[in-house]
């Protein structure tokens, strides 16, 4: 076909020439053009790989090996046209030849192209008609793999978007119908019987807003996930879904530096604690990709282990050194850990975190959350690790309940360690993860599941809230910016109020589900915070990371907690050890100078006016 593109270009070029007059046309030079042109064409187009399969049809890639090789051949034949004596065609023949070949080229391999496209699309009589609301990328993105996939389940049959500069907009022939206002219209003219939202990155409102449009059209109504759900950022057919709760209540795209993420994790070896856990296997999956050295995860629950595991690799034998089955109150066995493996980074995501369980049991706050994390300390730093992330919680500021107690403790042991250590130690503290095990998403479903009611604790309690891809996306981010000691908040939007994501889950039930309020448990806040008292939002590297500081608490102070005394005591030796005021350090000292530990309740009546 390029050739004859050739013999076309020159052979009309020259006729164009002599305005059709054959017998002043010269024949002879014209069929000797178009052969050297010919085998030009096919000598250049060879070193451009043009014929060895590497270009798809129409590409922009192909396109481009064209144009470079018409050009090339161009150029030639305008040179031997001007070197040869007597100039045996006219100097217009090759430069108005030349495009006029390149033309008929690219027309072809359009055409090659659209009947490529034609044969990839799925079958109209058994696809369903969808609307794609969004012809932004993701919705572009979406739609060329539903035309292009023969088995897909839905064909595009028009787009929908409130951009008034698409309005004329058409995307593989699919053309733009409307905005919002347009979906009972478009659906009515298109026979589509499905919405499939398809923006990336959008406030949750407008979700709510065109479901709520949808529905009421008759429709069905579907959501592509977001980019920090697809780890490849690509989008099929098969990603396409059911709306969620994490939909409704909004979800962010997290500008991820990789290059910098690459740069501390690539060939190094990595361990995270209670990688079962919902934080914990996430970041594994994440981390992943990243092609660390060695990837170890440690938990002490074998089937967690099994399940991270099977999610990593599909498959799941648990003979592999990258599983490590440990308890982190067992300081002997954590050191002999880490003293064998030697982890260059270290994401402690191990804790106990379940609220109104930890008031009852504060010793076990202590045995894991507390002691636990400042074994997980001292074994790296024993061993030099370069990066030591932990993590942490929005009960952290300002606490008022077991948990937050522990957690603000963690912090503070994490920023003395940097102060000791020859590695980077700090903390990410985040709130609530959307789906996460023993979350009041998960506890809301299962009691819909059993026809209701769903118990809430209070009217006008909130919760901020992030999907388990976004917190670990910039749990990863934080640690490759953070600084020694301090502590890195995430950015979580603007807090949620929980009755609403109860009505609006129950509004999905199949039947109607009744919503009781319970009253807030004890140690609960009405409205959490991400930020404690004198501390500011700063952010100064990310602008979805906040760097705070946090004061050091010496390790000695700990060792004086009680995990077996009486809860409320328990509690008050955790509340006291979240104060960064004068009687620590004073305990501190007390107990280096007595060479021994001492009873923290003692110290603190003999220290603070309130008699705690």
């Amino acid at each position: 076909m390029d050739a004859g593109a050739w013999a076309l270009g020159l052979v009309g070029a020259v006729a164009a020439r002599y305005d059709g007059d054959v017998a002043a046309a010269p024949l002879t030079a014209t069929a000797a053009a178009v052969a050297v042109a010919v085998v030009l064409h096919t000598v250049i187009g060879h070193q451009q790989f043009l014929y060895r399969g590497r270009y798809g049809f129409g590409t922009f890639e192909e396109a481009r090996a064209v144009f470079t090789t018409a050009l090339a051949v161009v150029l030639i034949l305008f040179a031997i046209d001007l070197a040869v004596p007597q100039r045996p065609l006219p100097l217009s023949a090759s430069l108005v030849g030349g495009p006029m070949a390149l033309v008929v080229m690219s027309a072809v391999r359009y055409v090659r192209r659209l009947q490529h496209e034609r044969r990839l699309r799925p079958d109209a009589q058994q696809a369903t008609p969808v609307l794609l609301f969004g012809a932004g990328t993701a919705g572009q993105r979406l739609l060329r793999s539903l035309m292009q996939d023969p088995h897909s389940q839905y064909v595009p049959v028009g787009l929908i978007d409130d951009d008034p500069g698409k309005r004329h907009l058409r995307v593989n022939g699919i053309a733009v119908k409307g905005n919002r206002n347009d979906i009972p219209a478009a659906l009515t003219a298109t026979g589509a019987k499905t919405v499939i939202f398809a923006v990336a990155n959008v406030d949750a409102a407008i979700i709510r807003d065109i479901r709520r449009r949808t529905l009421d059209a008759g429709a069905t109504f579907k959501v592509v996930p977001s980019f920090t759900e697809l780890l490849d950022g690509k989008v099929s057919a098969a990603d396409v879904r059911d709306v969620n709760i994490a939909d409704l209540l909004g979800r962010h795209q997290v500008d991820t530096d990789l290059d910098a993420i690459a740069g501390y994790l690539k060939g190094k070896r990595v361990l995270v604690t209670g990688a079962g856990g919902s934080i914990g296997s996430e970041l594994c999956r994440q981390l992943h990709r990243f092609q660390p050295a060695e990837l170890m995860m440690l938990d002490r629950d074998e089937s967690a282990l099994h399940a991270v595991q099977l999610s990593i690799h599909g498959r799941a034998l648990l003979d592999s050194p990258e599983l490590i089955l440990a308890d982190l109150r067992d300081a002997d066995g954590i050191s002999a850990i880490f003293a064998e493996r030697r982890p260059q980074v270290v994401f402690h995501a191990a804790a106990l975190k379940h609220l109104s369980l930890l008031e009852n049991h504060p010793g076990e706050a202590v045995k894991s959350n507390v002691w636990g994390t400042q074994t997980v300390l001292d074994a790296a730093a024993a061993v030099g690790v370069e990066r030591f992330v932990n993590i942490s919680t929005d009960k952290a500021a300002n606490p008022s309940s077991v948990l937050g107690f522990s957690k603000r403790i963690t912090e503070r042991l994490t920023a003395h360690a940097a102060t000791t250590g020859d590695g980077t130690y700090l903390s990410v503290r985040f709130g609530n993860v959307l789906g996460s095990r023993g979350s009041v998403l998960t506890a809301f479903a299962a009691q819909i599941a059993a026809g209701g009611p769903v118990t809430v604790t209070d009217p006008e309690v909130t919760r901020y809230f992030m999907t388990v891809q976004e917190a670990v996306q910039l749990v990863i981010q934080a640690a490759a910016i953070g600084r020694d000691g301090e502590a890195l908040v995430l950015e979580m939007g603007r807090p949620v109020q929980i009755a609403q994501v109860a009505r609006q889950m129950a509004e999905q039930a199949d039947t109607p589900v009744e919503i009781v309020f319970t009253g807030l448990r004890p140690g609960e806040k009405l409205h959490e915070e991400l930020f404690g008292a004198g501390e500011q939002d700063v952010r100064p590297l990310h602008p979805l990371i906040s760097h705070v500081e946090v004061p050091a608490l010496d390790p000695y102070e700990v060792q004086a907690l009680a995990p077996y005394d009486e809860p409320e005591r328990i509690t008050k030796q955790l509340s006291v050890l979240c104060e960064a005021r004068e009687q620590v350090s004073v305990g501190a000292a007390h107990i280096a100078r007595q060479g021994g530990p001492v009873d923290l309740r003692e110290t603190a009546v003999l220290r603070l006016p309130h008699g705690i």
